[in-house]
């Protein structure tokens, strides 16, 4: 049974309809592992076995359901309201907190057939105030399976370490800047950001307004496509939400047009190797490759002014409150309680250069398919590295998704110099998540990173 638990959810799929296994099977097995490895790496915020199982039974009486997801098991971050269930947002001030109903993501997985097998750990109030170091949760640093000394990546961590160590077949995550593209990078997973107003953000920890995505994360770019086409769609509690999706996984097309960015590689030429090697891969495919480059602008600044408007607004009794000094890090809560600083002239000349930078990088799709990138410079850092520190340099390309709402798939490329995985970076026009799942996926059947297992699982 240990085999099942690195299997990719669509070959999990395809044994459920064959019958060579139940859903029970599975979760029971996938309970198990949670249970038992899920504090190993400080992953599990709450386990659901009485659900899970009550939704396995259900999924194995109603075989004949068209999801691809039907019966199979799941974490979600802990930031998504589950009926009933401790919903703690990562955060030591939020212990007690329980919503009386789920978010539409959860419901719509749940009508899909797919059991929930527990809430995930996270980064405490998804990291919005510039946490510093990585024990900023409730529930201690997300651990890398791949090395128990280095960082999961925040801030969905317990969605990261659940799936590299084969607790969970997939999960849920979120992003509002970097928090899917992260974890999916150091952890050695495939993970799909989708366009803001693709996926319900109802039930979700409001962080960002313009910025929270809700997204897979998961052990190939075909799973993510699944996971995508059963939580996309209109939903009458969140009006921001404006498309239908409809995964399709077989188009025959292979020479789109990449546009390749470069990056710093100064200290990191395990990652540059790695990275060369991608492009080359994919130019092998019969793809077309043109060296390209952003505008050069400042976008992490206008996106930190945005973040701390919208966050201030979300949160703004908490972030004035004496609780606010119930969290962790201390980076974390001066840039919360600071966010409450920010004028209405400041967020509103962001707004503008958002505006502005949205227009210059969707032009960029006119002449390409897709843009191609690292999805950071930078391995998994040890649990004592300054992160602020850190990622001042090597922050990557997810500050796109942050300002112009633009999809992203990270998949494993290699691995760096301290043998920890790296991330490829495909980034898509609006709407457009079919044409980077398809690049994904025939990237995916030319190599095997995507398939390595951690040394600790």
């Amino acid at each position: 049974m240990s085999e099942l638990a690195f299997k990719t959810a669509t070959e999990l799929a395809r044994l459920l309809r064959a019958k060579k296994i139940s859903s029970l099977e599975l979760t029971e097995m996938f309970l198990d592992r949670l249970k038992r490895l899920g504090p190993k790496y400080n992953a599990l915020a709450q386990l659901t076995p009485e659900l899970a199982i009550e939704q396995a039974r259900r999924a194995d009486k109603r075989r004949a359901s068209g999801s691809s997801l039907h019966g199979i098991p799941y974490g979600a971050k802990d930031l998504l309201a589950t009926k009933n269930i401790p919903t703690r947002w990562g955060s030591p001030a939020h212990r007690d907190q329980i919503f009386d109903y789920d978010a539409t993501v959860i419901h719509k997985l749940a009508d899909a057939g797919a059991p929930l097998l527990g809430k995930l750990a996270m980064v405490e109030i998804a990291g919005g105030g510039g946490y510093e170091y990585a024990n900023a949760s409730l529930h201690g640093p997300g651990l890398n399976p791949w090395d128990l000394t280095r960082w999961s990546g925040g801030s969905s961590s317990g969605s990261g370490s659940a799936v590299a160590a084969g607790l969970v077949p997939f999960a849920l995550g979120s992003e509002t800047w970097g928090s899917i593209v992260t974890p999916s990078a150091y952890c050695g997973i495939t993970g799909l950001r989708p366009t803001w107003g693709l996926v319900s953000r109802y039930g979700a920890m409001e962080l960002a307004w313009s910025m929270d995505k809700v997204g897979a994360m998961a052990r190939s770019a075909e799973d993510c496509g699944w996971i995508l086409q059963a939580i996309a769609g209109r939903d009458d509690n969140d009006v921001t939400v404006t498309r239908e999706f409809r995964f399709k996984p077989r188009r025959a097309r292979r020479n789109f047009r990449l546009g390749v960015l470069d990056a710093d590689f100064t200290d990191e030429p395990a990652i540059e190797k790695a990275y060369k090697e991608a492009i080359r891969v994919l130019k092998k495919i019969g793809m077309k490759i043109t060296r390209t480059q952003l505008p050069e602008r400042p976008y992490a600044e206008t996106a930190r002014t945005l973040l701390n408007g919208e966050q201030a607004a979300a949160h703004k009794e908490f972030f004035g409150s004496e609780r606010l000094n119930e969290l962790v890090d201390a980076g974390q809560k001066n840039g919360l309680k600071k966010s409450l600083e920010t004028t209405a002239i400041e967020y509103v000349r962001a707004w503008k250069k958002k505006a502005e930078y949205t227009r210059e990088i969707l032009a960029l799709f006119d002449d390409f398919d897709a843009l191609v990138s690292p999805s950071l410079v930078i391995e998994a850092v040890t649990l004592d590295t300054n992160l602020q520190t850190a990622f001042r340099r090597r922050g990557g390309v997810s500050v796109l998704g942050a300002l112009c709402g633009v999809p992203n798939l990270t998949m494993p490329m290699g691995f760096g110099k301290n043998k920890m995985p790296v991330g490829l970076s495909i980034t898509g026009d609006l709407f457009d998540e079919n044409t980077i799942l398809q690049i994904g996926m025939l990237y995916q059947r030319e190599t095997d990173w995507h398939l390595q297992r951690p040394p600790t699982g």
